[in-house]
């Protein structure tokens, strides 16, 4: 790396897709400089704590890189596959004064915006803990980059913004905002809000990616996926049962309109994923102004298809159990993926086998994660 490899703050990095970006801009020459607030995080064994491992306890950040601070485990492995040293602050994006010091402190040509709570069942729950986390944590991020002049943002976005499907697959003109629940809707006033700012000040350029549903891990299968408490989403859960963690698998609903009655979905490597982020940072070198992209495959598969997938990597049975609809599911969501493709020059390249073998190496060499 030159002196000039330029420094990407990645907000929320020590979570799922965050970790595998984190990763992904390493390899490709990039400094990512990491802030996540522990949310969905679990504090590496293996970093030393200052003061209390310090041969010398008056030099707080003796056996650090100056300021890091205690590793969250994925970021620890990550610099592990890597070979090389991740930038790491403990910070909450809502906690402004320490935005604007972090801004001072270091100058980033770009930002990605992972940080954010995502559980769809839970922001029906408590939809003002995920407007005030997600919302008031993207307001006070974009105040700061505006005051210290970092106007490039990617931002993590999500399918869930097209709500139920008027058609598919589903291209990014298709209409947003009929969103079914809480976490949906806060992706989507972040995109307006990103959108308005866009218009109102011409030297912002934003990517905004909709993520269909992304799954596996990286191939070494040192990171992944590591849901706290019970997995919202299918295949972590999939996983875990054939694990042994779990005794088996709700299907809600067998009777939508789809081939085999159970609902229909994009699942996305997470790798892809993060090379799609990749391809975002360039786009923004070429002043893009506002843009929208959809990731995903294109291909949906129904959650019978999965759980039999899953049971072909890991040579298991996958017990699952027949129930009631959930609430807010729609039949069946898949991307049209080419617009990613024409402008970003991004195209998945895993497919589900692979997506469920890497899911599957990760879930067994860390049955209860990390």
């Amino acid at each position: 790396q030159g002196a000039m490899a330029e420094k990407i703050l990645v907000t929320g990095g020590a979570g799922y897709i965050g970790s595998h970006c984190v990763l992904e801009l390493l390899q490709a020459g990039y400094v990512p400089v990491v802030i996540d607030n522990f949310h969905n995080a679990i504090r590496g064994a293996g970093s030393p704590i200052p003061g209390r491992d310090c041969p010398t306890p008056a030099i707080p950040h003796c056996l650090h890189p100056p300021g890091s601070e205690e590793l969250p485990e994925s970021l620890r492995r990550v610099q592990e596959i890597a070979q090389q040293p991740v930038l790491f602050q403990e910070l909450d994006i809502t906690d402004e004064a320490a935005l604007q010091e972090l801004f001072e402190k270091h100058r980033f040509s770009a930002v990605m915006h992972f940080a954010g709570l995502k559980a769809v069942g839970e922001s029906v729950q408590k939809p003002l803990e995920y407007y005030r986390v997600n919302l008031t944590g993207t307001i006070r991020l974009l105040e700061t980059m505006k005051a210290h002049g970092v106007r490039n943002i990617v931002f993590s976005s999500s399918a869930t913004v097209y709500g139920d499907p008027k058609y598919l697959p589903l291209d990014e003109n298709h209409p947003v905002g009929g969103c079914t629940n809480p976490y949906g809707k806060s992706k989507f006033f972040i995109e307006e809000m990103i959108r308005d700012l866009c218009k109102a000040e011409r030297d912002w350029n934003a990517v905004l990616l909709r993520y269909f549903n992304p799954i596996g891990a990286h191939e070494s299968g040192m990171i992944g996926e590591d849901p706290q408490g019970i997995p919202n989403n299918l295949m972590p859960y999939v996983a875990q049962v054939a694990v042994g963690r779990r005794e088996f698998l709700s299907v809600f609903g067998n009777d939508y309109k789809t081939d085999d009655g159970t609902g229909v979905r994009d699942y996305i490597h997470v790798m892809d994923l993060a090379k799609g982020h990749i391809a975002a940072l360039k786009k923004l070198k070429e002043n893009c102004g506002f843009k929208i992209y959809n990731l995903g495959t294109g291909t949906g598969y129904s959650v019978l298809q999965m759980i039999q997938a899953m049971e072909k990597a890991s040579g298991r049975e996958i017990k699952y159990r027949i129930t009631a609809r959930r609430e807010g599911d729609v039949a069946s969501c898949y991307a049209d993926p080419a617009l990613a493709e024409r402008e970003l020059g991004w195209k998945a390249a895993f497919g589900l086998d692979k997506m469920c073998e890497d899911l599957w190496r990760w879930q067994l060499q860390n049955p209860t994660g990390f």
